[in-house]
């Protein structure tokens, strides 16, 4: 191997990694087994629509669907979308009849996209948004008490799925952008932070309102990104209504725009990053994320996993009263007694 070839050391992820000769010419970590080297098409995944040069298809294989069809929108045949334009990536969860919420589904669709797109040396930088009236109202809570999970081997799997579905938004060694509107709440505000720039606007409302019923947070990021003080306001109160500007004054955010111009703020940063030299902008995010790993942050967020599935495996009283009333009234009845508690 040539001397100018550096390994840069690997960055947050909860499994080893491993470098590989990219087309680049530089040696670059892979997250979350991220297969190279890439391909120069986008794969067309099933499960959810591609778009690319202007022509979308969502059909399965044998389907006589037709391409591009939006019927039963809601549906979780479709959790996301994913188009290129230009250089750029867009990644767009699908689920607007529940606020984008993260279900498995979703998790595992967008999982594979993300792997498309570190695989196409045509994306050069990713944009994640929602559909519908916000950007996600994070994991999906019906879903997982539907699952009747119990005992701490039982949540660790499912909470370290979840750990790295949002942080290959960190991991990714191309750049990533959240696009936010509506809200983004709990997970969803995770995996914004996740991403390395992030947009939203003015009326967006964000908030990790886990601790209010009983819960824990799944990728403790926010320490890391915005300092242990403003860190335990957010996180310790559970306000899920904190604002757009608000978020930008503690760092969580680089744009607050005009409502609707979210996406439009997100694809200027995203040109600007694309039309710099791709090596460079990769590298240089590999060293930021350096100094993260020397101060330990990789350790920090696994021992604050594993502080969360002890918390989701306790079972305190007001989680189980909060499960009992969303089972049996429904989640606003459930959401209206944590209001109550305040």
């Amino acid at each position: 191997m040539p001397s100018s070839h550096q390994k840069i050391p690997h960055y947050m992820n909860t499994q080893k990694a491993t470098f590989v000769q990219r087309p680049i010419g530089d040696l670059i970590p892979v997250s979350r087994n991220f297969p190279y080297p890439c391909p120069q098409q986008l794969v067309s995944l099933y499960g959810h629509a591609t778009i690319k040069d202007g022509s979308m298809s969502n059909k399965n294989p044998g389907s006589n669907e037709n391409p591009g069809s939006n019927e039963n929108p809601g549906s979780d045949q479709r959790p996301i979308t994913t188009r290129i334009d230009g250089r750029v990536g867009i990644l767009t969860f699908h689920r607007p009849r529940v606020m984008n919420a993260f279900n498995s589904a979703l998790i595992d669709a967008t999982n594979q996209a993300m792997d498309a797109f570190m695989n196409d040396d045509a994306v050069l930088a990713i944009i994640v948004h929602g559909d519908g009236r916000c950007f996600s109202a994070g994991f999906d809570m019906k879903e997982s008490a539907a699952r009747g999970i119990s005992g701490e081997d039982e949540w660790r799997d499912v909470l370290t799925k979840d750990f790295d579905f949002i942080m290959q938004f960190w991991n990714a060694p191309k750049p990533t952008i959240a696009a936010a509107h509506g809200h983004c709440i709990g997970g969803a505000m995770e995996l914004l932070m996740a991403c390395d720039l992030a947009v939203a606007s003015e009326s967006t409302l964000f908030g990790e309102p886990e601790v209010r019923f009983g819960s824990g947070i799944v990728a403790m990021l926010a320490p890391h990104v915005i300092g242990p003080k403003q860190a335990k306001e957010l996180l310790l109160t559970g306000n899920d209504r904190v604002n757009a500007q608000r978020c930008y004054e503690m760092g969580i955010l680089n744009r607050v725009v005009a409502d609707g111009d979210e996406m439009k703020a997100a694809m200027a940063l995203a040109t600007q990053i694309t039309s710099a030299a791709p090596r460079s902008v990769q590298m240089t995010k590999a060293a930021i994320h350096r100094s993260y790993e020397l101060a330990q942050m990789r350790t920090a967020l696994l021992e604050a996993l594993e502080i969360d599935i002890m918390i989701e495996a306790d079972e305190s009283p007001e989680r189980l009263e909060f499960n009992r009333i969303r089972k049996e009234q429904g989640l606003k009845a459930a959401l209206a007694w944590r209001d109550a508690r305040a």
